[in-house]
């Protein structure tokens, strides 16, 4: 027959594992967690508002029952009838008829039970998934290990010895949410023969000419018959080539083929993403038995490790391009998992699109992300840098676990195998500096395997044996790099090798932000600085007015990061007027956030063109769980703070550059430089030269003046994929000198300006903003739903930010405006009648 396809998503009750008199509950839908479904029967309010995360304790500490009973499908003989879980979460005791058929302890494997035998006895059944309490489990299983070193940053450190992502234990941005329920779909296969994979190789001659494809069938049967697969390749909808291959029961089945001229995929910006479509159709008996499509890039990928006079270099470099990997690192988008529709996923891809990052980070506390995240990234040209499911501590290795990790490693390379955004696999995140800083045994000459097992930093054997095993096995094109970070021999801290974590902005020493750019390494996979959201998202989870305040009580409480207050206390006293309204405290903290980010790009991409002495930045973080105050760059609801906008400039694939040697103000203070060097650049990511124009002006923040003449650089040849340095020593003139001043950089290409850089004196909190002279003129909405905002003004301003509302998207924001250049931005989604967006600057 047929394969058939049979959802379980409706159907389901669920209760208290512990309570024989509680009554069941219905299920509105399948994916769910436990705590979805207690709020759609009001048995939970909903945690992500005020303190309620404290009111949903209760739930992490129970066990849970769920039920769904089902008719037997009507099968001919000869067929099979398989459940299917693609994820339980975690601790799992499946039952049918009373009879256990599955225990699972793995949230990251999916599992498949032959129930053909079970459903033949009668004509109805019940489907019991019993999920015991994780959080009790994961203590229980320490206790019985009290020889492993519990080691780690963050959450109960219970949380290493089990198998569910790691951040419900609670992160320093996450709520402590312990879910259980059936987050993935579940469903019944009906079949006599299906495809069971399809893997789709491809090799890409090294002048691009051709390529070949061979597509690698896996056939499961339950008897053994005479089976065609038909291999069908097609791009853009149209066939182009075909194979039948007669298959061989028990082995893998191929077809082979040869592509001339392919069509490559790119990153987006640098070319197109085009995706092949590989099909194959199983037939047996003159019957169509299933049909399984993939699609996949044609690509290569590589990671270029060698010596150079910075040390050793890390950066990516895809079909012979290197790339400067800008971008960010990704958590869950949600503590509850399966309200994560597709749709939202490819909203926040489409953002990171638009903000030009190139990269994303699926970070090593979360999940093997929805097969919808990794759609859209290929689909709109984001790389991946994938981490495994590990992060910040030290791993126990006993032997069931290790199976249990082999098992899910294996599941999720083949999973995610064909997907041509995916260019790299990382063994985890931070736990070699976990290692480093508990003084854990990791002697690096040390080279075997069964030494690693047997001393206190276990974890070693998964990320130098186990992973990079799995990984050449099943997706030997992708590059695999055993921890982020990782020091190839030397600390994790060293800047010049590996990736490196940058926390001494924020964290650690708590350097001043303006000389982020020296603190960096070979590639910068996290540094961060914290803003709080719009002010429309705290009103969503503080509905006391009292309480919005910027150091109430419930506001602190939704900042889960260790000492937050001292840090962003620390960078706005030191930087900005303080104010104690929050509408403006919220504002302030985003200016600092927002100017952070830029001084670690700006100086980081320029860094590229000098033997590629950084190879990418990866902020730390994009996206939100809940509604919260973190290092978010988008919040919750997909709100872009300020920061988004001053990466999305400094991303662009032409950016000028100009910076002042700032000086030590906390020294100096009154005292003014003698002397006050700068420099100007332009970063181009394009593939060939551009000729523009460049002007510098010296323009003083107290009159608006020019200070002195302009500079201008004409028929400038910018060089392609590099930094092109227009001055390296320039000194600013004694009068501009002693007068506060900006400097102000400008980029012409084919008579339109593409790129602008402001320089200000630093701290802000310094200068006199009294008197802009700001103009805002807003036309009205249109049926469009596109309107134009010209913004200028008399004497410099700092950050104009405006309103984001929802459905609502800015062209730019955050904005630095100069006298006599006006500038131009859209606002998409504002209707006729819509009110004017509100902004606000810097001293307003």
């Amino acid at each position: 027959m047929s394969f058939l396809e049979i959802p379980l998503s409706t159907g389901w009750a669920f209760k208290d594992g512990e309570d024989d008199n509680e009554g069941w509950m219905p299920v509105p839908v399948v994916p769910s967690v436990v705590h979805q479904d207690l709020i759609a029967n009001k048995k939970l309010e909903d945690p992500y508002l005020g303190f309620n995360e404290l009111k949903a304790r209760w739930v992490n500490e129970k066990t849970w029952q769920y039920r769904h009973e089902f008719q037997s499908p009507q099968v001919p003989a000869g067929t099979t009838v398989v459940l299917v879980f693609d994820g339980l979460d975690t601790f799992a005791t499946v039952e049918l008829d009373g009879e256990t058929i599955l225990e699972s302890s793995n949230m990251f494997l999916g599992y498949r039970v032959d129930i053909t035998k079970a459903l033949a006895s009668k004509e109805s059944h019940v489907l019991d998934v019993k999920f015991d309490c994780a959080q009790s489990k994961a203590r229980e299983i320490r206790g019985q290990h009290p020889d492993h070193r519990w080691e780690g940053f963050n959450g109960d450190m219970s949380r290493l010895a089990v198998r569910k992502s790691q951040y419900h234990w609670g992160w320093d941005w996450g709520p402590v949410l312990m879910t259980a329920g059936i987050w993935r779909d579940v469903r019944l296969e009906v079949y006599s023969a299906r495809v069971a994979d399809l893997w789709p190789q491809t090799k890409l001659a090294p002048d691009h000419q051709t390529a070949t494809v061979t597509a690698v069938a896996e056939i499961d049967s339950v008897e053994t018959g005479s089976y065609t697969a038909h291999f069908h390749l097609s791009l853009r909808g149209q066939e182009i080539a075909r194979q039948d291959v007669p298959v061989v029961v028990d082995q893998p089945t191929q077809a082979t083929f040869q592509i001339d001229h392919p069509d490559l995929w790119w990153p987006h910006g640098y070319g197109f993403q085009t995706l092949y479509e590989l099909s194959v159709s199983l037939t047996g008996g003159g019957i169509d038995l299933h049909q399984v499509t993939k699609k996949f890039g044609i690509r290569t990928s590589e990671v270029i490790q060698q010596q150079d006079k910075h040390g050793k270099s890390f950066f990516f470099r895809v079909n012979g391009v290197d790339i400067f990997c800008g971008g960010s690192c990704w958590i869950p988008a949600d503590s509850l998992l399966p309200s994560i529709s597709s749709k939202r996923y490819r909203k926040w891809i489409e953002l990171m699109v638009e903000g030009g990052q190139v990269m994303s980070r699926v970070w090593g506390g979360g999940i093997y992300e929805d097969d919808a995240f990794y759609d859209a990234c290929d689909e709109l040209g984001v790389l991946v840098w994938q981490d495994f499911m590990f992060g910040c501590g030290n791993y126990p290795t006993w032997p069931e676990l290790l199976e249990s990790i082999q098992q899910e490693s294996v599941y999720n390379v083949r999973r995610l195998r064909h997907h041509p955004s995916i260019v790299i696999y990382v063994g985890n995140n931070e736990d070699y500096q976990v290692q480093e800083q508990v003084g854990l045994t990791y002697d690096y000459e040390d080279k075997n395997p069964e030494n690693w097992l047997a001393s206190n930093f276990p974890a070693r054997y998964i990320y130098e044996k186990l992973l990079p095993d799995v990984v050449s096995e099943f997706s030997p094109d992708t590059v695999y790099h055993p921890g982020s970070p990782w020091g190839d021999g030397k600390t994790t801290s060293d800047p010049t090798v590996g990736d490196m974590h940058q926390w001494n902005v924020w964290h650690g020493t708590q350097e001043k932000y303006q000389i982020f750019e020296t603190l960096g390494g070979r590639f910068n996979s996290e540094f961060g600085m914290e803003a709080f959201p719009h002010l429309s998202t705290i009103d969503y989870f503080v509905d006391n007015d009292a309480d919005k305040y910027p150091q109430s009580q419930v506001l602190d409480f939704h900042n889960k990061a260790d000492g937050h207050e001292r840090r962003l206390a620390t960078y706005l006293v030191e930087n900005l007027r303080m104010a104690t309204d929050l509408e403006t405290y919220i504002y302030l903290t985003q200016v600092v956030q927002a100017e952070t980010m830029m001084f670690g790009y700006r100086g980081w991409r320029r860094q590229w063109g000098d033997e590629r002495h950084c190879g990418g930045a990866l902020l730390w973080q994009l996206n939100d769980c809940w509604p919260t105050i973190s290092w978010a760059i988008v919040d919750y609801f997909l709100r872009p703070k300020p920061a988004f906008y001053s990466v999305k400039r400094v991303l662009k694939s032409l950016a000028v550059g100009v910076q002042r040697e700032h000086h030590d103000w906390s020294a100096v203070h009154a005292q003014p430089p003698t002397r006050s060097e700068y420099t100007m650049w332009i970063a181009s990511s394009l593939p060939e030269v551009v000729y523009g124009t460049v002007e510098l002006r010296f323009i003083s923040i107290v009159t608006g003046q020019d200070l002195q003449p302009p500079a201008l650089f004409q028929k400038v040849a910018i060089v392609p994929n590099d930094t092109t340095n227009l001055i390296k020593d320039g000194v600013i003139d004694h009068i501009a000198q002693s007068e506060p001043h900006v400097l102000a950089a400008r980029l012409w290409v084919d008579n339109k300006v593409v790129a602008r850089d402001v320089d200000w004196p630093q701290p802000f909190k310094y200068l006199d903003f009294a008197d802009r002279g700001l103009e805002v003129k807003q036309q009205p909405g249109s049926v469009s739903g596109q309107q134009i905002i010209n913004i200028s003004s008399r004497k410099p301003v700092k950050c104009i930010v405006f309103e984001e509302r929802e459905n609502v998207r800015l062209s730019d924001s955050a904005l630095d405006i100069i006298p006599g250049d006006e500038q131009v931005i859209t606002a998409t989604g504002l209707k006729e009648g819509d009110s004017p967006l509100k902004f606000r600057y810097l001293g307003q």
